[in-house]
């Protein structure tokens, strides 16, 4: 079986940051982005927790498929199973530093939210209580403050 793109990347060379995993073409003509949000260093700093990226994942994909200029372009957030970070799937074809200040200013709101996580009930998750909103703004406070307000090409590129 051949081996995909994303188990191709050197994840002892991976650095956190904003990176584009893949950009795929739907049978329709339509390019989307995937990007790579990596928020701890995969085999050297500790996975998130998942009730800290379950929480991310709710603020952050509520944030951006209700952002002004990016809604009708957002497919998709969510949590990689590693633990390390999140995938952003995008639609059209978009650049790491193109994609990085929304990535900041998401991060931004997660790192500042107060309030009731939106989809935290019986009714609107498969596992409500699994959260932990605290560890949620620590985790995104930490990645904007040490990356995503300090990006270099490093934190940009995959490493070869």
């Amino acid at each position: 079986m051949e081996k995909i793109a994303s188990f191709t990347v050197d994840h002892l060379r991976l650095l956190r940051g904003v990176y584009v995993s893949r950009r795929d073409v739907t049978p329709s003509g339509d390019v989307i982005t995937t990007f790579d949000v990596r928020m701890t260093e995969p085999n050297r700093q500790p996975a998130l927790p998942g009730n800290v990226l379950h929480t991310i994942e709710h603020l952050a994909a509520t944030y951006l498929r209700n952002h002004p200029q990016w809604r009708d372009r957002i497919v998709y957030w969510g949590p990689m199973g590693c633990c390390t970070g999140n995938y952003l799937i995008v639609a059209g074809h978009c650049t790491s530093a193109e994609i990085a200040p929304l990535v900041a200013e998401t991060m931004r709101f997660v790192a500042d939210y107060e309030g009731e996580v939106p989809g935290a009930s019986a009714r609107d998750c498969g596992n409500y209580t699994y959260m932990d909103l605290d560890g949620a703004r620590r985790a995104a406070r930490t990645y904007l403050t040490e990356v995503l307000e300090r990006l270099d090409e490093s934190n940009l590129t995959y490493p070869d």
